[in-house]
């Protein structure tokens, strides 16, 4: 039997709405991480590759190649100041997404590691939804942790439905 990833998010709120947080800690450099976060080919390994324009205010088309179908989504580059955060949003069938990633190397944690530290968060304007959306969140980051670490790749149903109420039953602080 599996054993059920412990889920890391949390809820905080904003003057527009709630941001998931999700945090994760790699013994790597921030560069390192970086490029995993930025790179096609490296996004390739736990998110899916992307094409276009990586610039701000510019447009890249990502390959979903770990959800059914496969299905390609456009996203806009609002922010990118390497190596240090990442901000993009897209519209879908589900609503926005404003996803933003902060990698830093001076967290208490990430220097006790020699590391880094990302920060993934979800900008939303209501905490519908957060039972599925955190559940695959934390399911990517940790394929993120997995190409990086070389490790086995995680299973998507490890981590739903499993961490549902986790994310369902989050209070913003």
């Amino acid at each position: 039997m599996a054993t059920i990833p412990t889920p890391t998010g949390r809820l905080l709120r904003t003057p527009e709405g709630v941001d998931l947080v999700l945090t994760r800690v790699f013994s790597l450099p921030v560069e390192e991480v970086w490029a995993a976060v930025t790179e096609s080919a490296r996004t390739a390994l736990w998110f899916g590759p992307w094409e276009g324009d990586g610039a701000p205010g510019g447009t890249a088309r990502v390959r979903m190649v770990f959800e059914e179908q496969e299905p390609w989504i456009e996203l806009r580059v609002e922010a990118c100041e390497a190596p240090h955060r990442l901000v993009v949003s897209t519209v879908d069938e589900e609503g926005s997404w404003n996803l933003e990633l902060k990698l830093s190397g001076t967290s208490a944690v990430a220097a006790e590691a020699g590391g880094t530290e990302l920060r993934f968060i979800q900008h939303r304007d209501t905490e519908a939804g957060l039972g599925e959306i955190g559940a695959g969140w934390e399911y990517y980051l940790d394929k993120l942790r997995a190409s990086l670490d070389g490790t086995p790749q995680p299973v998507f149903e490890d981590y739903y439905p499993a961490q549902k109420a986790h994310f369902d039953g989050l209070t913003a602080e």
